[in-house]
C-alpha cells in the first residue's frame, strides 16, 4: 500500500473541548512523519452519543453534517477508538437506505484509528530519545472489541527502547465511562472506574497511556479525586514526547 502524503484528522468532540493539546500533538506527530495534516474546521461530532442513547435520527443528522468535510480520497485518522468505531462500523448501518449511504460508506472505509495508522499503514519505528520509564496501558472498549487495535498500541510502545510496558490485572475491563453510560448509571460507572484506577496505580508503572480521551478524562478524574499523583496521558502526546517532538 502506498504511503500517504496527505491525511485528514477527525479531532473528536472530547479532544476539541477538553484535551486540545492531545489533538495538536497528534497533528505534530503526523507532521513529523511527513504527513500533510488537514483539519476541516466544520467537523464536529461523529454522532455516537445520540446513537448509543437510542436516538438514530439525531445521530444521523449529526453524522450527515460531517460527510462534506472529507472530500479528498485521503485517510481519515481518528485519535480515538470509540469515534473511529462509530464512523467505520456504525455509519454504514446508520445510513443504510439513505440517499447518501454510498458517501457514508466511502468515508467509513477511509477511517483509521491513530495507533493502527502509525503501525500498520506507516510501519513506524520510533527513535526513542526519552529517559527510561515504566507505563501501563488502558485501552477503550471500542478500541479493543470493535476496532481491534489494542495490540497496535502495545506494539508501538514496545518499539520504544526506553519504555517498559507492564500489564495490569484489569487491562481488558471497561473504565466505566461509556459516553452517556456514566451519566445514566453513575453508581455502576463509579465502581468500575474505581477498580480500573486502582489496578493501574498498583501496576508498578509510573503513569498510564491511553488513546481515548473519554477514558483518560474519566480515569484521571477518579485518580485526582483520590488525591493520587499517578495519572495518564494520551498516546499522541506520549509518543510525540518520546521522539523529542513539540506541538
Amino acid at each position: 500500500m502506498t504511503r500517504p502524503t496527505d491525511v485528514y484528522l477527525f479531532g473528536t468532540c472530547l479532544l476539541d473541548l477538553f484535551l486540545p493539546e492531545a489533538g495538536l500533538d497528534a497533528i505534530a506527530l503526523l507532521e513529523r512523519l511527513g504527513m500533510r495534516v488537514h483539519y476541516p474546521q466544520a467537523q464536529s461530532c461523529c454522532g455516537q452519543p445520540a446513537y448509543t442513547s437510542g436516538h438514530p435520527g439525531q445521530a444521523l443528522a449529526v453524522a450527515r453534517a460531517q460527510l462534506a468535510c472529507f472530500p479528498e480520497d485521503w485517510p481519515i485518522v481518528v485519535p480515538s477508538g470509540s469515534c473511529g468505531g462509530m464512523i467505520k462500523h456504525h455509519w454504514p448501518r446508520l445510513f443504510a437506505g439513505e440517499a447518501d449511504e454510498a458517501a457514508a460508506r466511502a468515508v467509513a472505509a477511509r477511517v483509521a484509528e491513530l495507533s493502527d495508522f502509525l503501525l500498520n499503514r506507516l510501519d513506524w519505528r520510533p527513535d526513542d530519545v526519552g529517559p527510561p520509564v515504566t507505563v501501563a496501558v488502558h485501552t477503550s472498549c471500542s478500541a479493543r472489541r470493535e476496532m481491534d487495535v489494542h495490540q497496535s498500541c502495545w506494539t508501538l510502545l514496545d518499539r520504544l527502547r526506553n519504555v517498559e510496558r507492564v500489564v495490569h490485572d484489569h487491562e481488558s475491563e471497561c473504565c466505566g465511562f461509556g459516553g452517556t453510560f456514566s451519566i445514566k448509571h453513575p453508581d455502576i460507572a463509579g465502581a468500575m472506574v474505581t477498580d480500573k484506577a486502582r489496578s493501574l496505580r498498583d501496576s508498578g508503572a509510573v503513569a498510564f497511556v491511553t488513546a481515548d480521551a473519554g477514558c483518560l478524562l474519566n480515569i484521571n478524574g477518579k485518580l485526582g479525586q483520590c488525591g493520587s499523583a499517578f495519572h495518564g496521558r494520551h498516546l499522541a502526546s506520549f509518543l510525540l514526547e518520546r521522539i523529542g517532538g513539540r506541538r
